[in-house]
C-alpha cells in the first residue's frame, strides 16, 4: 500500500496536498483498493463554489461498493478533474497522480492540523 510521506490523511481515506495555498484532494491507495474496480464518479462540485472540510466532493462507484469522498479542507473549487468522468479507472491506476479529483484554494490552512501524517495514517489503515 503506498502512503506518500508529503501528503496528509483523513480517516475516510482522503488525501491532500497543498502547495501555496492550493490543496489537491484525492483518494488513497487504500481506499481505492478497497473499492476494487471503479467505474463511475459523479462530483458534487463545480469550480468557484466554496467548500467546508466534511462537505461532499464525490461520489464514486465501482463493481463492489460506492463511496462518498469528502472534502479535507475548506476553501474554493479552483478546478475539477473531469477526466474521471469518462476514465474513472483513474482512480485505481493512478490515486496520487492523475486521479487527483479537485483543487481548491484553501481558506484556513489550520484545518491540516486535524489530518494524519503519512505514518498515523498508515498505522490506522493496519489496524483495520
Amino acid at each position: 500500500m503506498l502512503v506518500p510521506e508529503e501528503l496528509k490523511y483523513q480517516k475516510t481515506d482522503e488525501w491532500v496536498k497543498v502547495v501555496d495555498g492550493i490543496a489537491t484532494i484525492g483518494i488513497t491507495d487504500y481506499a481505492q483498493d478497497s473499492l476494487s474496480d471503479v467505474v463511475f464518479v459523479e462530483f458534487a462540485i463545480d469550480p468557484d463554489d466554496e467548500v467546508s472540510a466534511g462537505d461532499s466532493l464525490a461520489t464514486i462507484e465501482s463493481v463492489k461498493a460506492a463511496a462518498e469522498v469528502v472534502f479535507p479542507v475548506s476553501g474554493k473549487i479552483l478546478e475539477v478533474n473531469q477526466i474521471l468522468t469518462d476514465t474513472p479507472e483513474l482512480l485505481n491506476s493512478e490515486p496520487y497522480t492523475g486521479g487527483w479529483l479537485a483543487k481548491v484554494q484553501v481558506s484556513d490552512e489550520s484545518e491540516l492540523d486535524n489530518l494524519m501524517d503519512s505514518a498515523a495514517y498508515d498505522a490506522y489503515c493496519q489496524e483495520r
